[in-house]
């Protein structure tokens, strides 16, 4: 049985490291650098006036917030709307379930 050919940590590194040199580098124009600056802004302030209030829905969507500035390289962004939602999230409580079911 033939061991398939395993590549060393330093042969890795260098195959990342070239692997990374290919990659087209993406140009972020300065108006999109500004939106994303204001969408910072605007989620760091609603992480900051959230930490008080209560909820089971708080920390979801906290958490939501802080993927988002976790994730904010990737080329993939919430539209506004989205956005928006994510941001009112912590201060909007979600609506009750009603127990309708009668027959």
């Amino acid at each position: 049985m033939a061991t398939p050919n395993k590549l060393t940590p330093l042969q890795e590194l260098e195959a990342r490291r070239t692997a990374a040199k290919d990659k087209p580098t993406r140009v972020i124009s300065e108006a999109e650098k500004a939106i994303r600056r204001d969408r910072v802004v605007r989620a760091k302030d609603a992480l900051a006036r959230s930490v008080g209030a209560k909820g089971d829905h708080v920390t979801r969507a906290r958490a939501a917030l802080k993927t988002y500035l976790q994730h904010l390289n990737d080329p993939k962004q919430p539209d506004d709307a989205r956005f928006d939602e994510l941001v009112e999230a912590p201060f909007k409580a979600p609506p009750k379930k009603t127990s309708d079911r009668r027959f």
